[in-house]
């Protein structure tokens, strides 16, 4: 238990590689001490559930998956979205991770649009990967046809009032996604 309350959501594979035997985890979760919240993943049964719950629950079932778009925005207090899924973006030649709660909706990126801008935010005492609020807006217009242009111009007019990014940034992260062209525009009419 201790280990549990040290990390907050523990992961099969820990357990044994602390010493313990792996069936310990059943018979805790069968008296109640501990919860199953994502296959392989369990949580003290009195562990507190914040506002970004489902992202902690997320990365800790897709480790490598990076929270992105609708979610980002959310985690980052950027624009008023509340998505009803988490959005994460994997690998292109990445299996789909096969996760019933929470919902998910993937995307998949490729190379540095993948790696780049990725921080590290512990939520719950789990390491959730989140993309930065520029790299975020870069995705945004990346993906305007999917989510909405009104979604991505709300988002930007907010992050720029909140003074949350650069233009070098933005302009980086543009080049990354390959949609400094397609932002040009907006981002010319946001300073003028």
């Amino acid at each position: 238990m201790r280990l549990v309350r040290r990390r907050g959501i523990v992961a099969t594979h820990e357990v044994g590689e602390e010493g313990l035997h792996r069936q310990l985890l059943t018979r805790l979760t069968r008296e109640g001490a501990l919860v199953r919240v994502a296959r392989g993943r369990y949580a003290a049964s009195d562990h507190p559930a914040t506002e970004n719950h489902a992202l902690a629950l997320a990365a800790a079932a897709v480790p490598r998956a990076v929270i992105c778009l609708l979610s980002a925005l959310s985690f980052h207090g950027v624009g008023t979205q509340l998505p009803p899924e988490v959005w994460i973006a994997i690998d292109r030649r990445a299996r789909r991770p096969a996760l019933r709660h929470p919902r998910l909706h993937v995307v998949r990126f490729g190379g540095r649009a993948l790696t780049e801008g990725v921080e590290t935010h512990r939520i719950e005492g789990q390491p959730v990967r989140i993309y930065g609020v520029a790299k975020t807006l870069a995705d945004l217009f990346k993906y305007r046809n999917k989510i909405g242009m009104d979604v991505v111009l709300e988002a930007l007019r907010d992050a720029w009032r909140e003074r949350r990014f650069t233009m070098d940034e933005l302009d980086r992260f543009g080049r990354v996604c390959r949609v400094e062209g397609v932002m040009r525009p907006y981002l010319e009419s946001l300073v003028a």
